[in-house]
């Protein structure tokens, strides 16, 4: 089940988001954005939605941004880990933007090079790269079917 984001889901966001990148700080040099997000104001504006079937699974942020969907962040408790819940968290990200008939667009970083082959496998073209606040982004963008 996939539901929005409640104040009660932001301690288990955050370890989930500390979880999923923290393998990826000696690679980066430093800690992914999605480790000190502002949780709680996503939560609050709605832009967190949640993977849940017993227990919490895993999270996902989006939100429109006019000519498209942004797909911020994704991740997926270590439990979770291939069993299709973050495939499915991105479905329900693109079903949102095909209502909308906008494409969604997402960004990884450069070095983690496991997304950079995941989302081609999942649709996603990319688009472009560029650095912003000091990480090298590359960007993906899926049009609505």
């Amino acid at each position: 089940m996939i539901r929005p984001a409640t104040p009660q889901d932001e301690a288990a966001i955050r370890a989930c988001a500390i979880e999923a990148y923290s393998p990826y700080i000696a690679r980066m040099g430093r800690d992914p954005a999605p480790m000190s997000a502002d949780y709680a104001a996503q939560i609050a504006q709605g832009l967190v939605h949640v993977a849940y079937e017993g227990a919490f699974l895993g999270f996902i942020t989006f939100y429109d941004e006019g000519p498209h969907i942004l797909l911020e962040n994704v991740a997926v408790t270590e439990a979770a880990r291939g069993h299709g819940t973050g495939r499915k968290l991105i479905a329900f990200c693109e079903e949102a933007a095909r209502q909308a008939g906008k494409p969604v667009q997402l960004y990884t970083n450069a070095k983690m090079t496991e997304n950079l082959a995941l989302y081609p496998r999942l649709g996603y073209a990319k688009i472009g790269e560029r650095v912003e606040n000091g990480f090298h982004r590359v960007y993906f963008q899926k049009n609505p079917a």
